[in-house]
């Protein structure tokens, strides 16, 4: 078998698509199980109240209600809580101390947020299930909503930032909200449970089945071994659907107290109460800058409504960790705080933490930029990190292996045109639009779980098999994992098969999330790979009568060195190789985006007319599933900046956003044909050079667009536009201003 081409590289089309776009998929609520009933989640009207007591008389006479299960009975069954780590334990991000309450997957004393499980009705039918579950009578206390502080940790030298200030030329500041976000996923959270024989399968919208087997087992109090999870195609996640949800302890208690297997099926409604939110950050920064416009120091204060559980502080602490993102600073100040609040909770979410820190260093460069005279690309390539100082410790510890940032902000302003602006913008002012420009530089902190495993099987009838760890919810991983198989393998990608999202087949992983999948996939599979291929090379030394030492597999076959004596990949029989590796070692994938507005001032409308990302991510598998990430990055991070936003009122924590009616997303006719490209810097610490993607299309993506803002109305004397930059905030802004002037 000749090898032909390098799969590694190629930007080969997703091989997945024609199952998906077919109709061929498998969702979880295609599923269906033999004698299967139907569970619904009565949600707690308020975002806060005691539960005085539940009665559900009534609707258990009801025809085809089999139970009511409420927190009382999860209690006596001996239901634990949802095991949560909201503190990272690696030791490559910013270390947290905190205080979390328990997280019960069914509240027996109070209602913390609105949306959350207070009972669960079980019925033959969904219709049955849901009218019943909204018969069913609870004496609520309403409390007053309430705030608490679990985390509050300092970070850096108060002493050394406070001497930088005193002796600063110029110094910006800014206060910041930046909203509160959900992922809103295509297909909504479903759960199917079974049990017999003393074992629980659950089918679910999981990304990490490995996990949410272990927290199943904790929460029922069985080993690990009685539990298996499986999820098939999976419809969107970007961090959603890492996190343990009721639901899935719920179902599986439900089928062992009725004898049947139990289905879950969430409204989308329900789906924004429940599913994690994100983002949610209040923020204080400045910045101190020498006369010629050297970056001094830095401080912050980042504050982070957590919700009504601390499910996760991995935004909190990886966005303390890189707040000074590519530039040097010499001295920082850091306080992390986090919130709990009568609100759901919040979670990682797309780049967690990251784009929040990077909207607040860009926005303080612009302010220094406009406020002080200096060009903005200048001042920042003035305090990036030359590519000679690397490796380079920033100043929380992190230790960036590689990268040229220059490189990276000088090719994007290229590609974006930096230059031509002002005939555009003049151009603009004759329709009555007013047109900016905007950049915005990031890095990344990918690290995610340390551990992950890969098994391969070479196959006689022409096949291998991958189990891995890790899960797609649409990143192509069928696709580009095949790719590199392939090509250590010498053969053809379709001849590479996945097997992923079972917890009974892939035992051991880490799910996807923090850029890992490639990045630690690669890995294992690389040296399970090798693993196979020695085996192959004793059983060819065997049939070609020749020593082991004296075999060697090139281009998809085993040969005896220096002869034309060989037998195929294939004939050799089964082969197997196993890898298990854990590393906390993180990646660093960084970029530059560059954002183009026109404003209609009239009416506040902004509108993205141009949108440009260069992302490095040390060695791309597959270009053309890069750009395809990049571009849906883009679109999250502009949907943030100018439309999404989770809105509770004030006093009540009631969610006026709860709907796709109040809840906006960013659409394909509003967004314009994206521009990105990729760098290869490889990353040092990585084996195949390696650092991670997907993320950078968001990460910039909300500084760049509120620069371009800025820079849009800046002739008419606004300087800040907080986000999302709806139109009325635009329309707001440009008539306060007005008025000032």
């Amino acid at each position: 078998m000749k090898k032909s081409v390098a799969w590694i590289g190629q930007p080969l089309p997703r091989k997945e698509d024609d199952r998906l776009l077919s109709g061929k998929g498998c969702y979880t609520a295609d599923l269906t199980l033999p004698g299967e009933v139907h569970a619904c989640v009565v949600r707690s009207p308020h975002a806060h109240a005691r539960i005085r007591g539940i009665d559900a008389a009534g609707v258990l006479a009801m025809p085809g209600v089999l139970a009511v299960l409420t927190g009382r009975d999860a209690a006596a069954d001996g239901l634990q809580p949802i095991p949560f780590r909201p503190i990272s334990p690696n030791p490559h991000e910013v270390p947290l101390k905190g205080s979390f309450p328990p997280f019960p997957a069914l509240s027996a004393d109070k209602a913390r947020f609105v949306g959350e499980a207070v009972a669960v009705v079980v019925a033959e039918t969904r219709a049955i299930a849901r009218d019943a579950a909204e018969r069913v009578e609870i004496d609520y206390e309403p409390l007053d909503t309430a705030v608490d502080i679990c985390i509050d940790n300092e970070f850096g030298d108060p002493a050394a930032v406070a001497a930088a200030f005193a002796r600063a030329a110029y110094t910006v500041r800014l206060q910041t909200q930046l909203n509160r976000v959900t992922g809103v996923p295509l297909e909504p959270r479903v759960t199917i449970a079974a049990y017999e024989d003393g074992r629980y399968t659950i089918y679910a919208t999981s990304a990490w089945v490995q996990r949410h087997r272990a927290d199943l087992a904790t929460v029922l109090r069985v080993p690990e071994e009685a539990v298996r999870v499986v999820t098939r195609d999976l419809g969107g996640n970007y961090g959603a659907r890492n996190n343990f949800y009721p639901e899935y302890a719920l179902t599986a208690w439900a089928a062992k107290r009725v004898g049947r297997p139990v289905k879950c099926v969430l409204e989308r409604h329900e789906c924004f109460l429940s599913d994690d939110h994100s983002r949610d950050l209040a923020v204080q920064a400045e910045l101190a800058l020498d006369g010629d416009g050297n970056f001094l120091a830095f401080r912050t204060v980042n504050t982070s409504n957590l919700g009504a559980h601390a499910v996760s502080a991995v935004p909190l602490s990886k966005g303390i960790g890189v707040s000074t993102s590519v530039y040097r600073v010499p001295a920082v100040a850091a306080r992390a705080r986090g919130i709990l609040s009568n609100t759901t909770p919040t979670s990682a979410y797309r780049a967690a933490g990251r784009p929040e820190v990077m909207f607040v260093i860009e926005r303080l460069i612009d302010l220094a930029a406009r406020r002080h005279g200096f060009d903005r690309l200048e001042l920042r390539k003035r305090n990036l990190v030359p590519a000679a100082a690397m490796p380079y410790r920033n100043p929380f510890g992190l230790v960036y292996d590689s990268g040229d940032y220059a490189a990276a902000q000088e090719r994007a302003a290229a590609a974006a045109d930096w230059r031509g602006l002002e005939a555009r913008r003049a151009e603009a002012l004759k329709r009555g639009r007013y047109r900016g420009i905007g950049l915005a530089n990031y890095i990344e902190l990918n690290t995610g779980a340390p551990r992950e495993q890969a098994e391969i099987s070479v196959r006689p009838e022409g096949r291998i098999d991958v189990v891995l760890g890790t899960l797609s919810s649409g990143q192509g991983h069928e696709t580009s994992f095949a790719q590199l198989v392939a090509d250590w393998f010498s053969v053809d990608p379709s001849q590479v098969r996945l097997l992923a999202g079972d917890s009974d087949v892939a035992k051991v992983g880490g799910g996807t999330h923090s850029g890992r999948s490639m990045r630690m996939g690669a890995v294992v599979m690389r040296r399970a790979s090798d693993k196979a291929i020695d085996e192959g090379k004793k059983i060819a030394a065997d049939l070609l009568e020749a020593a082991a030492a004296d075999i060697e597999f090139v281009a998809g076959r085993f040969t005896v060195k220096g002869t034309d004596r060989s037998v195929g990949l294939f004939e050799v029989g089964v082969l197997k190789g196993v890898y298990d590796e854990s590393t906390p070692l993180p990646s660093f994938a960084y970029g530059c985006a560059v954002c183009e507005v026109e404003v209609d001032p009239e009416t506040g409308v902004v509108e993205v007319v141009r949108h440009t990302n260069v992302d490095d991510c040390g060695r791309a598998i597959n270009p053309l599933i890069l750009h395809g990430q990049a571009h849906g990055g883009m679109a999250a991070g502009i949907g943030q900046a100018l439309l999404e936003r989770c809105v509770y009122e004030a006093g009540s924590g009631q969610l006026q956003s709860a709907t796709l009616m109040d809840y906006a997303l960013p659409r394909a006719d509003m967004l314009p044909m994206f521009t990105t490209e990729i760098s290869e810097v490889p990353s040092t610490t990585h084996p195949l050079g390696l650092r991670g993607g997907g993320e950078g299309g968001t990460t910039p993506a909300l500084g760049a667009v509120a620069n371009a803002i800025a820079d849009a109305l800046a002739p008419l004397g606004v300087e800040h536009v907080e986000l999302p930059a709806t139109p009325e905030r635009v329309w707001r802004a440009i008539r306060q201003a007005k008025s000032v002037h």
